[in-house]
């Protein structure tokens, strides 16, 4: 019998990038076995894009709560362990609501759920299940933001001033000025996406890689969001101003309307005596700045760096690697917490993860709306 780990998934299926991303993922340490799916709301559909990728339709089901009940009716040593969501944000509360319930694992995609009160009652839910729960924050995968991490643990940067995370996409540019074509995505659409097109989307995700590299944590914010058209209820752009604990002090930069941006996101930071820089459309190259020394050009691969760095390398050094292989990371961890094998704090973003991001994504349009205040979180 195959020792991998059975596993489902609801969403992602046609030409989804998303869930692509997710299977190439799951197949790289040959930890998982695609076993039952609902790709999509129509079954047939479903069915005819399992047939597509190469796997038996017997246990595609037409919606998650019959995938739910039928394969709890299973042995347990058949069923599915781990179900991936990749559906809209507004599917994330309810669907892994249910599988917690019953004792799956979750790998969700973010932002984690609708509201802030959804997220802490999936944390409770979760606390209750003993079941592994992940949040794909994608980019905390890459070797060279572990590496980032682990020297600002280490105290190589020293103590931390000032943080600096862009996140800057021009992808809804052309959509936004067209009365029509807004109307159109679903992530302008609050029943769908929650209150918060940009900072839900990608804001977020600066602000889960800044307490993630730093180990610290923002006590308060103050957000200035960017809507363009009065018939446009969600921000599609925005500043947020944060502070620690102690002196340190940081900005969030996030824009989808950056005209003819890709995927520019970027953290810095500083600390007293040194710098840490990372790009994500040049992931391989973590830079060290120091004021005695020419600028440092880590990669990955190499001796030395941290052992959760080198873990997830795959790759000599010198051969580049992407999104796949930081995603592929995230379901490595995740595997090894299904087994009960060792892990590094760090390896999967989890719960904390998405009750924060929650809470900053609520209290950043709250700072707004609220005349640009100051808020805690």
């Amino acid at each position: 019998m195959s020792n991998k780990i059975r596993w489902g998934v609801l969403g992602g299926g046609g030409d989804s990038l998303i869930g692509v991303l997710h299977r190439v993922a799951a197949s790289m340490f040959d930890a998982y076995q695609l076993t039952g799916a609902v790709f999509n709301p129509d079954h047939e559909t479903s069915k005819a894009f399992a047939r597509q990728i190469g796997i038996p339709t017997d246990r595609i089901y037409s919606d998650h709560h019959e995938m739910i009940r039928l394969e709890m009716q299973l042995p347990e040593d058949e069923r599915i362990q781990v179900v991936s969501v990749l559906t809209p944000n507004f599917l994330h509360f309810p669907m892994a609501k249910q599988l917690l319930e019953n004792g799956f694992s979750v790998i969700c995609e973010k932002p984690m759920t609708m509201t802030y009160a959804e997220a802490l009652e999936l944390e409770a839910i979760h606390q209750k299940s003993g079941a592994v729960f992940a949040l794909t924050h994608t980019y905390t995968g890459y070797p060279m933001v572990r590496q980032m991490k682990q020297m600002i643990a280490q105290g190589v940067i020293g103590e931390i001033q000032k943080v600096d995370v862009q996140y800057y996409q021009g992808w809804i540019n052309p959509i936004i000025h067209d009365p029509q074509l807004r109307k159109t995505t679903w992530r302008l659409d609050p029943e769908k996406s929650g209150i918060s097109c940009c900072m839900g989307d990608i804001g977020v995700h600066g602000y889960q890689m800044l307490e993630f590299v730093t180990g610290l944590e923002v006590k308060s914010i103050l957000a200035d969001l960017n809507h363009l058209y009065e018939d446009n209820q969600m921000d599609i752009d925005g500043t947020v101003l944060l502070r620690f604990d102690g002196a340190a002090k940081g900005v969030l930069r996030a824009s989808q309307i950056a005209t003819a941006e890709e995927n520019n996101f970027s953290v810095a930071v500083y600390g007293k005596s040194g710098s840490l820089k990372w790009e994500q459309e040049n992931p391989n190259y973590l830079y060290l700045l120091t004021e005695d020394k020419p600028l440092q050009t880590l990669k990955p691969g190499h001796s030395y760096n941290d052992k959760m760095s080198l873990d997830g390398t795959k790759l000599p050094p010198g051969h580049p690697e992407g999104i796949f292989d930081a995603m592929g990371n995230i379901y490595k961890g995740v595997a090894k917490a299904v087994r009960n094998q060792p892990y590094e704090a760090g390896e999967f973003p989890g719960m904390r993860d998405g009750v924060r991001g929650m809470h900053f994504i609520e209290e950043a349009v709250a700072s707004h709306a609220n005349g640009n205040v100051w808020t805690d979180l």
